[in-house]
């Protein structure tokens, strides 16, 4: 090759690797809204808006994909069907009450082919290759003695035989799935053997919520099936989606395309797994704990070593490894993409340093003896060989990531020229298990600024900014009016440059939220920007606004983030917790309040006070200048947090006592917000 060409070669490699950090596509689940937000907001079938084609400007940016990534390496399609034992009749399940069903993999059935590359033009190819990998579904044996069910949500099932039935690792979201599961598959193709232990890898929903479609009340109750978890599990799973569960919740509408048709031009995958599915949340108390790397556990007669994971992918996490199997269970720390360092949805920012360090944990511990690595989502790698460098990649993607964050921000880069600079090397990029399907390069690395030096830049002017409306406003004014700016934004989307048509009209949409060409051309926009994304995430947060934005807010049945195990496994601390969070403080200023709230059943006591608009409790304490005391059995108040009943009809009936100034109680209720799930994000 003449150096013209190589010159050549390299700057066009240079262009592709800018215009995919300005897509916002860089090389590069979970918490109970993810179940619940799909049985509210995917229930009903979406209103089909009104998309446009992909224009010769996104054509051109994915074409640019096909061309650096090698579309002709099969292995994955070859992995993903290995081992392949029976599937689903039919890829349908209905729910147990009503006609939604909890799981219609035929919604997908557009998704289909091999390695080679037949993306739609509006569809990333990159992530139309993992859209594909993510149809293939059914129980699949991993080794003899290991099996996982894949392609029914969002995550993967696993399935370990020991001597007298079975260990169950990570039972789905709904108990429909998991039920449905084990009845048409594992017991007519494994056999009818009980389970005696369900493990969860780590405190998100889609890795405990299914549990109760496998084990009986009077299983658990009596010991015969144990629940095996990593330390902390309860209260990081419960509280994950209690303190900020209603703004998550409509944040998940946006990340995991709820409410988008299935189509080409909506959502074709959800980054883990092809989406989530509908029904039934729950959730069994552990009774074992991993507790610490190194501990060995028994669970019928199989050993595993334990590795723990906290503050990974998520607070409470681990992974083990089977001497027996000579295979390791990675949970979620090492899957076949780009995690998030940090979720769209909302959650607190994850540590790339430490994540990994485990996976060099792992290679040090376990690394000379893996022969099969199975994962919490997509499909096992087999082979040391190939194991050894998947986790090395891993490893040095995530360190990475988190180091050369952390070199730029030591010379001063601000996080949005991080994030515009950085990019993975080839000997990276390069590799599937690293592509941006879920994470992205751009905002994992703008989440480890955050980690470590927070929301501030450095800049004076980022320090109290104007909020978006007013903002909008002035800008507009700035730059000559709403007309001129839709004009000149027109110019510049003809130029393909999205993400800058973008900024620039969402001024003009806070500004006049009425203005439907801003609206329409702002939704023009976030489609093309969506067409581009290979983050299933990114497509979708870009697709649903762009949806919202033609459509409006469509007031679907508010979800509720907290199933009944879950509030039952609420600490009442938490709860308590959530009303302060509820508590208006314009409409408690200059006002005090105590009272003293007394469960009968479990013998707590607290003082629960109202003072300068701010919340505080006392644990077991009672005082005896408060206005009102309550007392009740936690079993009364759960039913008042689920919405079964309120406070004046247990006084009626007898099951709850209010002595002392009944009015002020209510007077306190009054001071609390009640939050709508379906806030508008994408118009002020």
């Amino acid at each position: 090759m003449s150096q013209t060409d190589d010159a050549a070669k390299n700057g066009a490699r240079r262009a592709f690797l800018k215009n995919v950090a300005v897509a916002g596509v860089a090389t590069g689940f979970s918490g109970a809204v993810e179940g619940t937000l799909a049985q509210a907001a995917g229930a009903s079938t979406p209103t089909t808006p009104a998309s446009k084609p992909a224009t010769v400007a996104t054509i051109a940016l994915n074409k640019q994909y096909a061309d650096f990534l090698s579309f002709a390496d099969a292995q994955d399609f070859e992995d993903a069907k290995r081992g392949l034992v029976a599937t689903l009749p039919e890829p349908l399940i209905i729910k147990g009450q009503g006609a939604v069903p909890a799981w219609n993999l035929q919604q997908f059935a557009f998704v289909s082919g091999g390695p080679e590359n037949n993306a739609p033009s509006t569809v990333n190819p990159s992530l139309w290759r993992n859209a594909k990998l993510n149809m293939d579904h059914g129980l699949f044996m991993v080794v003899d003695g290991i099996w996982q069910v894949r392609g029914y949500d969002l995550s993967v099932m696993s399935i370990i035989r020991g001597d007298q039935g079975y260990v169950v690792v990570d039972p789905f979201i709904t108990t429909e799935v998991a039920s449905t599961v084990w009845k048409q598959l594992v017991i007519p193709h494994l056999g009818n053997k009980p389970i005696t232990h369900v493990i969860y890898t780590h405190s998100h929903v889609d890795h405990y919520g299914g549990v109760r479609g496998l084990v009986s009340d009077e299983d658990l109750a009596s010991g015969k099936v144990k629940i095996v978890a990593p330390v902390g599990f309860t209260e990081a799973a419960v509280g994950e989606n209690v303190i900020a569960g209603n703004a998550m919740g409509r944040r998940a509408s946006y990340m995991y395309g709820s409410l988008l048709p299935r189509s080409p031009m909506g959502i074709v995958d959800g980054g883990l797994g092809k989406t989530t599915s509908v029904g039934t949340i729950t959730l069994a108390v552990p009774s074992m704990y991993a507790e610490k790397t190194g501990q060995k556990m028994t669970l019928d007669g199989v050993e595993i070593e334990v590795l723990m994971a906290p503050d990974s992918e998520a607070p409470s996490e681990f992974m083990f490894y089977l001497p027996k199997f000579r295979a390791f269970c990675a949970a979620e720390d090492a899957t076949h993409t780009l995690h998030n360092l940090y979720t769209l949805r909302g959650a607190k920012v994850r540590d790339g340093l430490l994540w990994s360090k485990y996976l060099q944990s792992a290679l040090d511990m376990f690394g000379d003896d893996m022969q099969v690595l199975f994962a919490s989502h997509y499909w096992p790698t087999w082979g040391n060989d190939r194991i050894g460098a998947f986790l090395r990649a891993q490893r040095d993607m995530y360190r990475y990531l988190h180091d050369q964050v952390m070199r730029m921000a030591n010379q001063g880069l601000t996080p949005l020229e991080i994030g515009e600079a950085i990019r993975l090397p080839d000997s990276l990029a390069k590799l599937w298990y690293c592509r941006s399907y879920y994470g992205t390069v751009y905002h994992d690395a703008l989440a480890q600024y955050n980690l470590r030096l927070g929301f501030f830049d450095g800049v004076p002017a980022n320090l109290h900014r104007l909020p978006p409306t007013e903002s909008g406003k002035r800008y507009v004014e700035f730059m000559g009016g709403s007309a001129a700016v839709v004009r000149k934004a027109h110019e510049y989307y003809d130029k393909g440059e999205y993400r800058w048509v973008a900024e620039v009209v969402n001024h003009v949409v806070f500004a006049e939220p009425q203005n439907t060409a801003a609206k329409q051309l702002l939704a023009d926009a976030y489609e093309q920007l969506g067409y581009q994304s290979e983050s299933a995430p990114w497509r979708n947060f870009y697709l649903t606004g762009a949806m919202e934005l033609r459509n409006g807010v469509r007031k679907l049945p508010a979800p509720n983030p907290q199933s009944p195990d879950t509030i039952q496994a609420m600490p009442l601390d938490m709860f308590l917790d959530y009303l302060g969070i509820r508590l208006n403080g314009d409409r408690a200023s200059g006002k005090t309040a105590s009272f003293n709230l007394m469960l009968s059943d479990t013998k707590e006591n607290y003082v629960l006070g109202v003072e300068n608009s701010a919340l505080n409790y006392s644990k077991g304490k009672t005082s005896n200048t408060a206005d009102a005391s309550v007392t009740m059995t936690r079993a009364n108040l759960n039913d008042i947090m689920m919405g079964k009943t309120n406070m004046q009809k247990l006084v009626m009936a007898g099951n709850a006592k209010i002595d002392g100034n009944s009015q002020k109680l209510g007077e306190f209720i009054s001071w609390l917000d009640t939050f709508d799930f379906w806030f508008n994000i994408v118009t002020p």
